[in-house]
């Protein structure tokens, strides 16, 4: 059978790619190094500089960028670089020890991480498990924001002083800083008297911002991402947004922007066609679920017919489905291809090409669930096709969103959040899980779900979008769904019966 897909109502006609895309990017990091260095030379008063990125901005390059400028600068001694996770900090250790040099970059991981650490990464930068083994002229310290706050009397004793004041580095550095709870900031700013926050403002709060355990003033939330408490009208705090991004296919720029509609532009580096999902042979219903998912367009199949589901967010009817579009993907053979950019977006002529058994940097296949239980059942879907295939990780690999913030893969294959649902609450309608899970992929997505999406967006009731301003745009939640929901190219299969061999007995 052929499957007819409708066409988005939300496409970006009017983007910008390659080098103008990015040259937008490395324009704010001027201005980002300028704020930096004034700050550290002391002819501004500027604290707290906040970037704020978009999913796949190539937010991490510019955090190295500013940590190089900031210890050529003989107003700084040595620099602190922190994140939540401790997964997070090692690719920016790695890539610090490749540019200064790995006698100048310290990964400090405890004792129980150490042996963890990849040697990838050890072979880029120093890696120690005490603060004791880490030399007192090093430039730049890499470590969580745990570590940073349990041990701050171990940093105070080991360390001199910077070259400002009393504080032990001169700027702290914070990846992913939306992610961080304000309260587990307030632990680390001793550190330095300059912070630089890095991250995207669309992805996964803290902590759920609705569930609010101060009990003092009603409008704070020490919970809430540190950066929020900063922007506005305060006076030493720079901010500024990258306008351009760098992971996605230049058709699912529509999506991208679809999540941060209040910015006054965003762009794509990659053009469309500079991206590609060559596929080998196949038939029905895979044919045209997999040739949508070729084109780079997001792609939403609504399914019907199958078995009940355990819950509406934990059904294995529904990850069978998937299994079996998977298995005819990987049956037929695929392999996914990319034009190679220079630094300032220019393509360099050259092209990237990846197929199962290839071993890539990033997994060519992602499935992703919001929940443990449908993530165990795709797990165990995993599984069974690892065996009949023989892949690896590096082909396929099965995550919950939360999990898989920050990480990039080549298609995306989600359940969406909303299927099956009666209503919209707090967990199934969170802005940074589907900014997580739409944001992931450099060449396709697909979302699934069981019928019935617009019919619940309709009829839902409406309820309070950002009361306390955390980072994302909701608007009324539904708003937002339906605006997402615009963005993708749209489907719908009645399953009349799945047998092994395929998934060709479906009808429209």
């Amino acid at each position: 059978m052929t499957l007819l897909f409708v066409p988005p109502s939300v496409v970006a006609t009017d983007a910008y790619h390659h080098s103008r895309a990015a040259s937008q990017n490395e324009a704010s990091a001027k201005f980002a190094k300028g704020q930096l260095l004034d700050a550290l030379n002391g002819s501004s008063d500027v604290q707290r500089i906040l970037l704020k990125a978009a999913a796949g901005a190539g937010k991490s390059f510019l955090l190295r960028g500013l940590v190089s400028d900031a210890i050529a600068q003989p107003q700084c001694l040595r620099v602190a670089v922190t994140a939540f996770q401790n997964r997070q900090l090692w690719p920016l250790a790695a890539s610090l020890g490749d540019e200064l040099g790995k006698a100048s970059v310290y990964l400090w991981a405890s004792k129980r991480v150490f042996p963890d650490v990849p040697e990838w990464v050890k072979s880029s930068a120093t890696v120690v498990d005490s603060v004791k083994s880490i030399p007192q002229d090093v430039p730049v310290v890499l470590t969580t924001t745990h570590m940073f706050g349990m041990a701050r009397r171990h940093v105070a004793n080991h360390f001199g002083s910077a070259f400002h004041g009393d504080h032990r580095f001169d700027v702290l550095f914070v990846d992913e800083a939306w992610q961080l709870p304000h309260h587990l900031f307030d632990k680390i700013t001793y550190t330095a008297p300059i912070h630089v926050g890095v991250g995207d403002v669309g992805q996964l709060p803290p902590l759920e911002i609705a569930e609010n355990p101060w009990r003092g003033d009603p409008g704070f939330n020490p919970y809430r991402a540190w950066p929020t408490a900063y922007e506005g009208d305060d006076a030493r705090t720079w901010a500024t947004e990258l306008p351009a991004v760098w992971r996605p296919t230049g058709e699912q720029l529509g999506l991208w922007r679809a999540f941060y509609p209040e910015w006054d532009s965003l762009n794509c580096v990659a053009a469309p066609g500079d991206r590609a999902i060559e596929l080998g042979n196949l038939s029905g219903l895979a044919k045209s679920v997999w040739e949508s998912v070729a084109t780079g367009i997001p792609t939403l199949l609504e399914v019907d017919g199958l078995p009940d589901a355990e819950a509406a967010d934990v059904d294995v009817p529904l990850v069978e489905f998937v299994e079996g579009l998977l298995d005819e993907l990987f049956t037929a053979g695929f392999t996914l291809s990319e034009q190679v950019y220079n630094a300032d977006g220019t393509p360099s002529g050259k092209t990237n090409v990846d197929r199962p058994g290839s071993d890539p940097d990033n997994p060519l296949v992602a499935i992703l669930a919001t929940r443990n239980q449908a993530v165990e059942d795709a797990a165990d879907a995993v599984a069974r096709l690892s065996i009949t295939h023989g892949l690896t990780e590096s082909d396929m690999v099965a995550s919950t969103v939360d999990s898989w913030q920050g990480q990039t893969n080549g298609i995306t294959i989600a359940i969406h959040p909303l299927t099956g649902a009666s209503e919209l609450d707090e967990f199934n309608s969170a802005f940074g899980r589907l900014a997580v899970t739409c944001t992931r992929a450099t060449h396709g997505l697909l979302m699934v779900s069981r019928p019935g999406l617009d019919k619940l967006l309709q009829q839902a009731p409406a309820r309070p979008g950002t009361p306390f301003g955390e980072p994302g745009n909701r608007h009324l939640p539904r708003q937002t769904h339906q605006r997402i929901l615009a963005a993708f190219a749209r489907g719908a299969v009645t399953v009349t019966h799945t047998p092994q061999a395929g998934l060709d007995t479906c009808h429209e």
